[in-house]
C-alpha cells in the first residue's frame, strides 16, 4: 500500500463528487464577480449551478478565449489578465495582491496568488516520492513561465529544499548536481535525459534517485532508461492557467486527478460531455477563488480510465495526454471545425462515431464522412451528406461503415493530405 499525501486521497468516490459539486456555487459566484466571468455568465443563477449537468449548461472557456480577451483589455489600457482575475494590483483596479504574475506563449499572463503551494504541486511531488529534507534540483524555468514555481511552492510545502536550475546551462547544472548531490529533480524528462547521459560520458553517476517529470511526452522507452539508472520518474500533468490537473503514481496505470479540480471529457468543439472511456478534451474547473477559471478548455485529449488507482487512491484516472483537440482544417479555401461535425452528430442520433475525412491536393481536395450505422438505412447517406452541407457550406461524400470499427481517439477531422 502507498503512502499518501493526505486523507483527501482515500475518500470515497460519492463523498469527494459531493464536495466538488456542493463547492461549485460558491466557485461560480467567485468567477461571476470578476469582469469576464460576469459578462459571460450573465444571467446565471450560480446557486443552482450544483450538478454537473448544471455545470455543462455553462460555456467553455479555451485558451484562444483568454489570449483574445486579454490582448483586448491591453489594448485599451485596461486589466493585463483580461478580466478573469480576482486579484491583481491597485493600478488594475484589483485591491486583492497577487505574489507574482508569469508570462506564457502568446503572451498570456497568469496571476500567482499568496497561499501555500497556490499550484497544488506537492501531491505530485509527493507521489513521485519526494519528501521533507530532499534536495531537489529544479530544471524548470524560474523566470517568464509558472512552471519553476509550481514546483518550487510545491517542494517547499513538503518540506525540500530547491536548486533553482532553471532552463539550459548544461555543464553549470551538471556541476551543481555533482557539487550539491540533490536527491530528487524536476523538470522536462529531455533535460534528465541529456543530464544523466553526459554525466555518464564524463564517468559520473548522479545522485538523484527520484523525478517529477513533465511539460512533454515521456515515453515508456525513457522511463525505462532512467529505471536501469536508478531513477524513478513519474509524470505530472497540469497548465500555466491551471496548476496540478493530474499526477502518475507508483501504478504507472494512467493519472489520478487532482482533489482541486473538477475534470470533464468533452467532444472537441462542443462543450458536450462525453461517457467515460471515450475519448475527447479536456475541460477542467478549478476551485482557485483567485483565478476563478470555470470549464476552461486545455486543448488536450484524454479519456476517463475506469475504476480506481492500484495504489487506493480513489480519485478518478486519466489515460494521459492523447493528442490535440484542435482539429480545423481549410478545404478549399473554407474553414471546417470538428464544432461543426459535432453538430452533425447532434442532428443524427442515430449514427454512432463519425469521422470527417480530407484526402487529396490542396485546391483539389475531397471530403468523405464515415459514420457508424447498424446496416445501411435508407436515405440515410444522403440525409447526412445533405447536413454536412448545410453546415460546412462543402460538398462531401458520406461512407456509412460498421458500428465500432472507427477509432476511439478523439478525433473529428482527419487531415489525410500529404504535407508539402
Amino acid at each position: 500500500m502507498s503512502e499518501f499525501f493526505d486523507s483527501l486521497e482515500t475518500r470515497d468516490p460519492a463523498q469527494r463528487e459531493a464536495a466538488l459539486l456542493s463547492a461549485l456555487p460558491a466557485q461560480v459566484a467567485a468567477a461571476q464577480r470578476t469582469a469576464a466571468f460576469g459578462a459571460l455568465l450573465q444571467g446565471v443563477d450560480g446557486g443552482g449551478v450544483n450538478s454537473r449537468a448544471a455545470l455543462a449548461r455553462l460555456p467553455v472557456t479555451r485558451k484562444h478565449e483568454l489570449l483574445e480577451r486579454q490582448q483586448a483589455a491591453r489594448a485599451g489600457g485596461g486589466d493585463p489578465f483580461g478580466g478573469f482575475s480576482a486579484i491583481g494590483w491597485a493600478g488594475i483596479g484589483l485591491q486583492r495582491p497577487a505574489r507574482r504574475v508569469f508570462q506564457s506563449p502568446g503572451p498570456i499572463y497568469e496571476p500567482e496568488g499568496p497561499a501555500a503551494d497556490y499550484w497544488r504541486f506537492a501531491r505530485a511531488l509527493f507521489a513521485a516520492g519526494l519528501r521533507a529534507g530532499d534536495l531537489v534540483h529544479n530544471s524548470f524555468s524560474c523566470h517568464l513561465t509558472p512552471a519553476g514555481s509550481m514546483v518550487e511552492s510545491g517542494a517547499h510545502a513538503l518540506g525540500c529544499t530547491v536548486f533553482a536550475g532553471g532552463v539550459g546551462n548544461t555543464e553549470l547544472q551538471l556541476q551543481a548536481m555533482a557539487d550539491l548531490r540533490p536527491q530528487a529533480y524536476a523538470g522536462t524528462p529531455s533535460f534528465l535525459h541529456i543530464a544523466v547521459d553526459k554525466a555518464e560520458q564524463l564517468g559520473r553517476r548522479l545522485s538523484i534517485t527520484k523525478a517529477s517529470v513533465g511539460g512533454e511526452a515521456f515515453p515508456p522507452a525513457l522511463r525505462d532508461w532512467l529505471a536501469a539508472r536508478g531513477i524513478a520518474a513519474y509524470q505530472s500533468y497540469g497548465t500555466a492557467d491551471l496548476g496540478l490537473v493530474a499526477y502518475e503514481t507508483e501504478a504507472r496505470e494512467g493519472l489520478v486527478l487532482d482533489e482541486g479540480v473538477l475534470v470533464e471529457i468533452v467532444r472537441p468543439g462542443t462543450g458536450d460531455p462525453l461517457p467515460d472511456g471515450e475519448v475527447g478534451e479536456v475541460v477542467v474547473t478549478v476551485f482557485n477563488p483567485d483565478y476563478p477559471l470555470l470549464r476552461f478548455g486545455t486543448g488536450d485529449l484524454s479519456a476517463i480510465l475506469p475504476g480506481c488507482c492500484p495504489t487506493g487512491r480513489t480519485n478518478t484516472r486519466i489515460r494521459g495526454w492523447l493528442g490535440r483537440a484542435d482539429q480545423t482544417a481549410k478545404v478549399r479555401g473554407m474553414f471546417v471545425h470538428p464544432g461543426q461535425v459535432a453538430e452533425l452528430l447532434r442532428r443524427h442520433p442515430e449514427v454512432g462515431r463519425v469521422r470527417l475525412v480530407i484526402e487529396g491536393e490542396m485546391a483539389n481536395d475531397r471530403m468523405t464522412l464515415k459514420a457508424e450505422a447498424a446496416g445501411a438505412p435508407e436515405g440515410l447517406a444522403q440525409a447526412l451528406a445533405a447536413t454536412l452541407r448545410d453546415l460546412t457550406k462543402l460538398r462531401g461524400e458520406v461512407a456509412l461503415v460498421a458500428p465500432g470499427s472507427l477509432p476511439n481517439d478523439g478525433r473529428l477531422i482527419e487531415d489525410a493530405r500529404p504535407i508539402g
